[in-house]
């Protein structure tokens, strides 16, 4: 048996990575700023951060004094207009395209309500918007990185994945991303809805600063993405987190994938949607706004139980840094939640408060769009550690 070194191209690359992650978290850093909180040589920074310059990644600003003495410091921040993405979010309600930059700021967004979203008419449907975004947005389209696209799993397991009405039915055999790269000449990742909300919050919310982390994610069923040592973990077809179908009341209310007493049947928009009297088919989640507050009170007592096991059995899986609920719930509701989650069930995290243990993270109905749109961002510029063992 044979060992290899470090390829050093992908050494490099590596520190690019870092580099270009460190300036994201903090905003605006100086070359010795960058190497103190990489690590990394002054002259590797140097190096880095002018190759970064001149592929227009990084712009520098005027000099800031740093401390007292010595020369002022140029300081480092994003060029925004160096990439950009497209987040696409389909569920059986609705379509939304976003257009954002490397900082997150969306230059396009068009939202369209459908009904049972069939896959021919759906994809005639994106393209037709994507190619009047090219028409009315002045940008530079070779600095395109890709399409992120977010449909509810769980994907391609039998008798889940078509049924229900969290579920796109008739999508089962539809190759989403070779049919939308093949039209448009981009790259395209399709990831379910928990897992984009995840990266999502990586690189625009209350994650920014976390490498271990879950997401509950809230939508029409109910989701985790998981951040594991600064990486998504997606599992093997990439179902990793359906924490929806995880039985928390045996005997419990009748799911369609079959089991009774799964976790989305309490928790999650189908569970309010039902439990408010609203009709789960047509219903947005706006709409729980104006339900009768006593009303949803009265659900919201009976998810609470369902939702403190599975933020125990999330932190006793993964003991991450913390658990985050957000999704397509309205943010005002989701707060509500999040108060009446006392006390949580003990775990491998009771030791911390519960302000540590579970946060809010971003919520409403972009937050699956913006997270699809960081895919590519979060592919192209994210560290991958992996590639030093190469």
């Amino acid at each position: 048996m044979t060992t290899s070194g470090t390829n050093l191209e992908h050494a490099r690359a590596h520190n690019r990575r870092v580099v270009i992650e460190a300036i994201r978290l903090n905003g605006e850093l100086t070359r010795a700023e960058l190497a103190r909180l990489t690590s990394l040589t002054p002259q590797t920074v140097s190096n880095i951060a002018s190759e970064l310059e001149l592929a227009g990644i990084l712009s520098s600003h005027l000099p800031r004094r740093v401390g007292g003495r010595g020369q002022p410091a140029t300081p480092l921040t994003l060029n925004p207009d160096s990439a950009y993405s497209i987040g696409i979010h389909l569920d059986h309600q609705s379509l939304l395209v976003v257009l954002v930059d490397l900082t997150g700021n969306v230059r396009f967004r068009r939202l369209l309500l459908v009904q049972k979203p069939q896959p021919e008419p759906t994809l005639q449907a994106i393209l037709q918007i994507l190619q009047e975004m090219r028409q009315d947005i002045k940008i530079d389209w070779h600095k395109m990185l890709g399409i992120g696209i977010v449909m509810p799993g769980p994907f391609g397991v039998e008798g889940i994945s078509s049924l229900g009405p969290t579920t796109l039915h008739g999508w089962d055999n539809i190759d989403v991303e070779a049919r939308l790269s093949a039209a448009t000449g981009w790259p395209v990742r399709l990831e379910n809805d928990a897992t984009v909300a995840a990266i999502g919050e990586r690189f625009h919310g209350v994650a920014k600063q976390l490498n271990s982390f879950v997401y509950l994610y809230i939508g029409t069923g109910l989701g985790a993405g998981i951040f594991t040592d600064g990486r998504i973990y997606t599992g093997h077809a990439h179902n990793a987190g359906e924490i929806g179908h995880m039985v928390v009341q045996p005997g419990g209310r009748v799911c369609y994938c079959g089991n009774h007493g799964c976790l989305e049947r309490y928790l999650s928009l189908q569970a309010a949607y039902e439990g408010c009297g609203l009709d789960p088919y047509a219903a947005m989640p706006e709409d729980l706004l104006d339900v009768d507050e006593a009303l949803f009170d009265q659900w919201l007592d009976s998810a609470i139980q369902p939702a403190c096991q599975a933020i125990n059995i999330m932190e006793c899986v993964f003991d991450a840094q913390t658990v985050i609920i957000g999704g397509m719930m309205p943010q005002p509701l989701v707060e509500k939640l999040i108060k009446k989650l006392t006390p949580l069930y003990r775990s491998v995290r009771s030791r911390y408060p519960n302000t540590m243990r579970v946060r809010m993270g971003m919520t409403g109905i972009d937050t699956p769009a913006l997270g699809a749109a960081a895919l590519p961002i979060f592919d192209e510029f994210n560290p991958q550690y992996e590639v030093l063992l190469k």
